[in-house]
């Protein structure tokens, strides 16, 4: 465990209950951490994607939506919406609240 894990586990807990993170994500949402300790309130979905991508470079290099955000469907980058919302709230909370 490492001091961005609490972070990955507030964004997790600040997702809403129909977002289904991927199986095995312990390593995105560290990625995650990164971009609230970096960005906060000011991540956008096309930075959320930018993780998802590195992440899914490790998982698999071939799926359909390793592309720049700006060429996805808009479908297909609502899915980014609900992580970002989730690093965004995981800010105001951390602004809010005691240290995590």
């Amino acid at each position: 465990m490492t001091y961005l894990d609490p972070y990955a586990a507030l964004i997790r807990s600040c997702l809403p209950d129909e977002a289904e993170p991927p199986e095995d994500s312990a390593a995105l949402f560290q990625i995650y951490a990164v971009l609230l300790k970096a960005k906060g309130e000011h991540v956008t979905d096309e930075d959320v994607h930018d993780a998802w991508s590195a992440w899914m470079q490790t998982v698999n290099d071939t799926h359909d939506a390793l592309v720049p955000f700006g060429d996805l469907d808009p479908v297909t980058r609502a899915f980014d919406a609900p992580y970002a919302e989730a690093i965004r709230a995981a800010a105001r909370e951390l602004k809010s609240g005691p240290e995590h």
